[in-house]
């Protein structure tokens, strides 16, 4: 992805959803995307399939699959795409699924639709994924209804669904949002056994920070739009560089703290996308803004730095931040 532009319009104004964003993730790999509601994750990925309204919005940069820019191909290109070689999971599996179908026929049809197999064919294969999935007795609730599965085996029908064509790339965003810690468990040790399987690149979309130390591989911390922090999951966790990486890492609750420390959450709220703050977006909840001379962070916008490598958008210097980082 380069220089990724994603504006949306609306009555009160032109909302910069995304601003500029570039990565890369490789075949085999984890990229965690990780930000505040708001900041960009899902609106990002949702381009990367091509399910921006285009009436209602504005989607510019390269967005480079295999060596394909998907920004401008025809219809016809990103539906052969979507389900096939690209596929997502969407992050409420009850909203996501189908209450008229039963979950077997929907993992089916999606396994006829791109790769032309007879009935009963797609539904020997729809059984098999569930059973790769860890649904017990796979045949047999093939045939029930959504709604008759709990929030934990939704999750994996639709892990199934996304996976059942073996796609190059995988998006699961927010995958184990409302689930309890045990069935988090699981669905993460799931997806990291099923790349092992399949050697699919995966991008994980969340807000939790454990989520990505324990599956992905590099981190890219997102703020209204804008990447701020990237790098390996151990540079960016146990070496944070900015303020903003700061403030998620010290408002999570850590078994190596004290029991009577008290979190410190990030002050303020996310900014508003139709007015972005000028130079830094962070800046004006920034404890750390002064540091760096008077209106140096409202100045220009900071870019990543280094362009490679551990990298982030921020004006302190590295001495600045060895002196003040939490």
């Amino acid at each position: 992805m380069r220089d990724l532009t994603v504006d949306f319009h609306t009555e009160d104004g032109v909302v910069h959803a995304v601003d500029g964003l570039s990565f890369d993730v490789e075949r085999g790999t984890t990229l965690g995307v990780v930000g505040e509601s708001g900041s960009g994750k899902s609106v990002t990925n949702l381009a990367v399939l091509g399910l921006h309204d285009p009436q209602t919005s504005r989607v510019s940069g390269r967005i480079v699959f295999q060596g394909r820019d998907l920004l401008g191909a025809p219809r016809s290109t990103m539906e052969r795409l979507r389900g096939n070689e690209i596929a997502m999971i969407f992050q409420d599996p009850l909203t996501s699924l189908s209450p008229y179908h039963t979950v077997g026929a929907q993992i089916a049809e999606v396994y006829r639709r791109h790769r032309g197999a007879s009935r009963s064919a797609a539904w020997e294969r729809a059984v098999e994924m569930l059973d790769r999935v860890g649904i017990p007795q796979p045949r047999t609730r093939a045939r029930e209804f959504p709604h008759q599965f709990s929030g934990g085996m939704r999750q994996r029908a639709t892990i199934a669904m996304a996976l059942v064509c073996d796609p190059a790339l995988l998006i699961a965003d927010e995958p184990t949002t409302a689930l309890d810690v045990t069935v988090q468990a699981q669905i993460l040790d799931l997806l990291r056994d099923l790349q092992e399987q399949t050697g699919s690149a995966i991008i994980l979309i969340t807000h939790d920070l454990g989520v990505v130390a324990s599956t992905a591989h590099h981190v890219l911390v997102m703020y209204a739009g804008r990447a701020i922090e990237r790098g390996t999951v151990r540079e960016v966790l146990h070496d944070p560089r900015h303020p903003y990486t700061w403030g998620l890492l010290g408002s999570m609750p850590s078994l190596r703290r004290p029991v009577t420390e008290e979190l410190v959450p990030v002050r303020g709220t996310p900014p508003s996308l139709i007015n972005v703050p000028p130079g830094c977006p962070f800046h004006p909840r920034c404890d750390f803004a002064p540091l760096a001379g008077p209106r140096v962070c409202s100045g220009e916008r900071p870019e990543l730095s280094p362009p490679r490598g551990h990298s982030d958008a921020c004006y302190l210097t590295s001495k600045q931040k060895q002196e003040v980082r939490p």
